[in-house]
């Protein structure tokens, strides 16, 4: 999902090579001017103060204002923005400012995208109360600490995408996959890192099926659970079988003289090749089942779907002809067409 992109120097009306000292007085100035408290039932204010307050958030954060910053000058054209790879890791806890108390989740989707929802919501529900004081001086709860207070809180569930042959999904299985996550280095800036896992892949998964890593999403926060890892299951193409819903089709090849006199063939399935019976008179495009040969859990497996395909040689020989000339002649009562 994009979002559109949030220029925090620009909500606060400074430069991008702006000083803390600097960054904070316009915060304090245009915190004052649009505090709910100082404009009772003006939505607009309320907006904007918030507003500020994400800015401020993060651009007075060293840490915070170089990931920001590391996004580069691309995005700071007012185009929509998609978190880059790797960031849906990425966590951090924030403070508040004022005495108003707000929603966490009002922060905006780019804050989110970004900063992988730990404000509210994406980190299992909760509000945040911002205390009384904050980073500027004055009345009507400008003073004091400032930031506010929030209990252990669970991490945000993850979501990742698990890409399994067809033959994976039939037979299910231990699976080791490595997932990149975003942690921060040292010196404060964003990092790629890998980290493996093994999943328990259940037998006839279908596509779109979710299997759940418990503990394997973003770490809480001040001590809270990580959340968990959902990874939704994507079955790749099949050189031979295709899929409807839980049920594997397969086109099977048959001669003209297999198709009319019946025949018994080999046929693949996702357990091995069995034997079929095709019925004598058979046309092309008739589809015979092999029960439970698809995708599904107990009790809700599909089958495997035999789409006989009648082929006839694209070459013939004078003798092979004349024998199809004469079929022809001792057929002349048999028309497929009723038009």
């Amino acid at each position: 999902m994009s979002v559109e992109y949030k220029d925090y120097y620009k909500l606060l009306g400074v430069s991008k090579t702006a000083s803390q000292d600097e960054i904070s007085k316009a915060f304090k100035k245009l915190a004052r001017k649009h505090h709910p408290d100082l404009n009772p039932n003006d939505p607009e204010a309320e907006k904007k103060f918030k507003e500020f307050n994400e800015a401020y958030e993060v651009l007075k954060d060293p840490e915070k204002r170089k990931l920001y910053d590391s996004l580069g000058a691309d995005w700071q054209h007012g185009q929509n923005f998609q978190r880059p790879p790797g960031f849906e890791n990425a966590h951090y806890n924030f403070g508040g400012a004022g005495g108003q108390q707000f929603d966490a989740g009002a922060f905006s989707d780019f804050f989110e995208t970004i900063f992988g929802g730990g404000m509210g919501g994406g980190m299992g529900g909760g509000r945040a109360r911002f205390t009384q004081g904050g980073p500027f001086g004055g009345a009507g709860g400008f003073g004091g600490g400032g930031g506010y207070s929030r209990g252990p809180s669970r991490g945000a569930d993850a979501n990742a995408t698990l890409e399994l042959t067809l033959e994976e999904a039939y037979k299910g299985g231990a699976k080791a996959i490595s997932l990149q996550e975003q942690t921060i280095g040292p010196d404060g800036s964003p990092r790629l890192g890998t980290k493996t896992l093994s999943v328990n892949i259940p037998a006839g998964v279908r596509e779109g099926g979710k299997i759940r890593l418990s503990g394997q999403g973003n770490p809480g926060r001040a001590g809270g659970k990580p959340g968990d890892l959902y990874l939704k299951v994507k079955v790749l193409p099949h050189s031979l079988f295709k899929l409807e819903e839980g049920n594997v089709i397969l086109d099977l090849p048959l001669t003209p003289w297999e198709a009319a006199l019946g025949a018994k063939v080999r046929v693949p399935t996702l357990d091995g090749a069995v034997e079929m019976q095709i019925p004598a008179g058979s046309s092309s495009g008739r589809k015979l089942r092999l029960a439970g040969k698809g995708l599904g859990g107990r009790g809700q497996r599909g089958d495997q779907l035999v789409r006989l395909m009648v082929q006839v040689p694209s070459q013939v020989t004078d003798a092979q002809r004349e024998l199809w000339e004469k079929l022809a002649e001792a057929s002349a009562d048999f028309s497929p067409r009723t038009f």
